[in-house]
């Protein structure tokens, strides 16, 4: 476990619910390969606070890494949506320029 995973696990545990933190250790999961945390991360995150827009772009990409593309499809148009309810352009268009690779 890196110095960056147990420091972000600690302050998790004083704020279980932080999407903020928990996208950001996902995001160290993901550095070290560990996509099974990663995911289950980003799942929560989604499920709880299906608003925070960063986590469906990283969700997708790992998805798609692991030959889940079917799934990151999926993940990518639900991301593109609340995108668009957060009037959030940036990445609305990131997220579909991600859709348009994978479905070319």
């Amino acid at each position: 476990m890196t110095g960056r995973i147990k420091k972000l696990k600690e302050f998790l545990e004083a704020q279980p619910s932080d999407s903020f933190l928990q996208h950001a250790l996902a995001l160290e999961y993901v550095k070290i390969e560990d996509d099974t945390t990663a995911r289950n991360l980003f799942e929560t995150i989604l499920a709880r606070e299906p608003g925070y827009v960063g986590s469906y772009y990283h969700l997708g990409r790992l998805l798609e890494r692991v030959g889940e593309n079917e799934t990151a499809i999926v993940v990518y148009e639900k991301g593109v949506v609340a995108a668009k309810t957060a009037g959030d352009n940036h990445a609305k268009n990131e997220l579909q320029m991600a859709l348009d690779d994978l479905m070319d």
